[in-house]
């Protein structure tokens, strides 16, 4: 008991204190815990943990991110992926292997040998990737969701890659194997089957996943609910994925895909946002162990006796697999930085390259000695990851954001109105402006954005950054006479605003912010028509409150007026003592104001609302 809180306890120590660190130095919480994995490796080594062992029990994080990720995911939107989802993940696939088969072959390696290492070497970390895109808030861009279905053909196509190996072994280790299986068995429900007698219990095990989750799950969930136990709900939530993980294990599947298809089913279920809830926390707790595992496995005095060979070995694979990403990128109309973003983040191997690599040595498939160097090559270009994402960060976005005029389109109209982003927001907007004969120039960003609209017809919608000095006097910004910013990204919207009212003081700007902050923000850089995105829908939900509660319509529409009115007052005078230099719970001035107000405004209001309320009772 106490050998394992003093492991608890050293693992604990080292994450919480390297990932803050590497958090502020802006690395990212993915390399702060390999680093904190290398940190205690030493430590790890004396006390004769087995640093395997615990690695094996960690990747059940993978396995809990990817029902995460399947609860995001609807059937339909899964079957629009298709195309990509075959196009660049399976090119991906093919092409590596087929690429690092042919390098190892001309290394003197057998054909065999060279597919097995290719199969190993193709497939990249879905749990560093995933992890940092959500971080950095870039899964739903173009590149991300290129990775992603890059990194979900992969969990798919490791299926197949169990079924091959075992017939890529080699005669005599295969016989050795063989021999040695005899002696310790392992539970399982396609032990002793033929083929046909295997295909038949996995395609049933499939089966009672996904009529499970269709049918089973709602009736189980909402007994369990009954009982108000919020541990009863999370215990059942983990039942589930562990139960799911078991089943895929004795049909020897992969446990994360088979996790991930429950998810994708019970992506329409009323229990998704609970599960998602109860999930979470034991999905960042694994995955940082993960990740600290992978740090303390690398092997460094065969690295050090290895090192140019290893070295070479990574650069080599990831400069390989790179290559082909940005080459299947271009093919796929993937543009600018988000091409880098594909490239970059998908060119290391992965955590189930650790899996396939125990599954060829106990198939007899490779070499042990081979096994050990391809090892560190796994876990070096996981570590070089971050990096790359840091690359990203600081040279390719801020390159691509600074523009080069090539990547945007030539804007070939000048109008006196221009839209910045053409999401769902800028969409209603433009519609309302052309169906009122007020032609407009919209510049958007996404390249799959734009492609679809091009579909229906709608060619006055331009790619490129709006935030581009360039692409903005390409668009007519100096003769235009209304500037709308409906871009999704705050920072972005703060940046074109103020760069338009500080140029151009007789053009007016219309501007999206995203919360109430970010209102006093775009006041104090001189906008003065400034919409808050969700502010009038939960106006009119106010109003239907009010109205559903028995207030007459005509008295609920006042209401809700005179409380817009006294929510403008009292916003126009507390953004005259918002610093935009100070956040706003340090701002002394600006906490009294807003404590102030709302004392002598919920009371003014409420005074209001009563004679609106009276009065309309009177009438009646």
């Amino acid at each position: 008991m106490s050998d394992f809180l003093l492991l608890a306890t050293i693992i604990l120590v080292a994450g919480i204190v390297a990932v803050p660190i590497a958090t502020r130095l802006k690395l990212g919480s993915v390399l702060g815990y390999l680093i904190a994995g290398i940190a205690i490796s030493p430590l790890l080594s004396l006390l004769g943990v087995d640093v395997v062992s615990l690695q094996h029990f960690a990747e059940f994080g993978v396995v809990m991110m990817l029902f995460l990720v399947g609860l995001e995911l609807e059937p339909k939107l899964l079957w629009q992926m298709r195309n990509r989802l075959m196009g660049l993940g399976g090119g991906q696939v093919m092409l590596t292997v087929l690429l690092v088969m042919a390098v190892a072959m001309a290394f003197g390696q057998s054909w065999n040998t060279g597919l097995v290492i290719g199969m190993i070497l193709c497939l990249s970390s879905t749990a560093i990737v995933l992890q940092t895109l959500n971080e950095k808030g870039l899964m739903k861009s173009d590149g991300g969701q290129a990775s992603f279905s890059v990194l979900l053909f992969q969990d798919i196509a490791f299926i197949p890659m169990l079924a091959i190996i075992p017939l890529l072994a080699f005669p005599e280790t295969a016989n050795l194997t063989a021999g040695g299986a005899e002696e310790s068995h392992t539970l399982s429900l396609v032990e002793g089957l033929n083929g046909w007698q295997t295909m038949l219990v996995t395609i049933g095990a499939i089966a009672a996943v996904i009529l499970g989750g269709n049918y089973l799950t709602r009736p189980i969930f909402r007994f369990v609910a009954g009982a108000n136990l919020r541990e009863l709900f999370t215990a059942s939530a983990l039942l589930l994925v562990i139960g799911i993980a078991l089943l895929m294990t004795l049909v020897g599947l992969s446990p994360a895909l088979g996790t991930f298809l429950a998810g994708v089913v019970l992506a329409n279920s009323e229990y998704k946002h609970e599960l998602e809830s109860d999930i979470d926390p034991f999905r960042g707790l694994l995955l940082g162990l993960f990740f600290i595992t992978v740090g303390a496995g690398i092997d460094f005095s065969l690295l050090s006796a290895n090192f140019s060979v290893v070295i070479s070995m990574t650069i080599g694979l990831m400069l390989l697999k790179a290559t082909v990403l940005f080459l299947l990128g271009t093919a796929f109309k993937i543009r600018g930085a988000q091409r880098w973003l594909f490239t970059l983040g998908v060119a290391q191997a992965g955590e189930f390259g650790f899996v396939l690599l125990a599954f060829t040595t106990a198939n007899g498939a490779l070499p042990q000695d081979i096994a050990d160097l391809l090892l560190l090559v796994v876990a070096l270009s996981m570590l070089i990851t971050p990096l790359l994402f840091i690359l990203y960060d600081q040279i390719v976005a801020r390159r691509y954001s600074k523009g080069q005029e090539q990547e945007a389109d030539a804007i070939a109209e000048e109008n006196g109105i221009i839209i910045a982003g053409r999401g769902r927001m800028g969409g209603i907007v433009d519609r309302m402006l052309r169906t009122a004969g007020y032609p407009s120039t919209v510049i958007d960003y996404s390249s799959k954005q734009l492609d679809i609209l091009r579909k229906y017809g709608i060619s006055h919608a331009y790619f490129g950054d709006a935030t581009r000095p360039d692409l903005l006097h390409a668009a007519g910004i100096e003769k235009a006479k209304l500037l709308i910013v409906t871009i999704d990204d705050r920072h972005q919207i703060t940046e074109l605003v103020s760069y338009a009212i500080r140029n151009y003081p007789d053009l007016h700007v219309i501007a999206r912010s995203v919360d109430r902050h970010h209102t006093y923000e775009l006041w104090a850089h001189g906008c003065r028509d400034i919409i808050r995105e969700t502010y009038d829908s939960s106006l009119r939900i106010g109003r239907s409150a009010y109205e559903a509660l028995g207030t007459p319509r005509e008295a609920a529409e006042e209401m809700k007026q005179a409380f817009h009115e006294m929510d403008q007052q009292s916003m126009i005078e507390v953004a005259d003592v918002f610093d935009i230099n100070i956040p706003g719970h340090e701002n002394e001035a600006y906490v009294a104001k807003v404590r102030d107000r709302a004392e002598s405004w919920e009371a003014e209001l409420h005074g209001r609302m009563m004679e609106i309320m009276d009065g309309k009772t009177e009438k009646a």
